[in-house]
């Protein structure tokens, strides 16, 4: 039992912890057993009284909890409320952090220039597109495509004549 004890003394948590932890240990071990015993029954007291507090706190705090509840209820102040009002101060205050504030800026700039490329390439496309209608090419496929248009209305008067 008492190697399982040394165990736990020299636990590391970081490496400043593990050098203290070393050192702790290495005294320990160095205690006689009546002392070791005496520091383990001195740690277990502190302990009970620690964990004695610990409770009594929780038991405090739960009352306190509770006369808040009833005077927020007796306030008409609904746990809704409480969210809704926790939830815009969290939103005002990313709003008004600089980090916010400079990303916003950076993401306007991008937009307007983005909607200034994408308008102009629109525009483009569209001047493009008024040229090729206005084209011979264009032009002459209109014609052919009113051709085969008028000669599919001509057959399809035949075929119901016929019928």
């Amino acid at each position: 039992m008492e190697d399982h004890n040394t165990a736990n003394l020299t636990e590391p948590s970081s490496p400043a912890a593990s050098v203290a932890s070393a050192e702790i240990a290495a005294e320990f071990a160095a205690l006689t057993v009546e002392e070791k015993e005496q520091r383990r029954a001195e740690w277990s007291q502190e302990l009970a009284r620690v964990e004695e507090e610990i409770n009594t706190l929780r038991t405090v705090l739960a009352s306190k909890t509770r006369h808040a509840s009833d005077l927020k209820r007796k306030l008409g102040i609904t746990v809704w409320k409480e969210l809704t009002d926790d939830v815009n101060q969290g939103v005002k205050n990313i709003k008004e952090s600089t980090v916010f504030q400079r990303t916003e800026s950076v993401l306007k700039s991008t937009g307007e220039k983005t909607a200034s490329v994408f308008g102009s390439i629109t525009s483009g496309i569209s001047s493009k597109l008024s040229q090729m209608k206005n084209s011979d090419s264009m032009r002459s496929i209109e014609a052919s495509v009113g051709s085969a248009y008028e000669n599919v209305k001509a057959l399809s008067r035949v075929i119901r004549w016929r019928n």
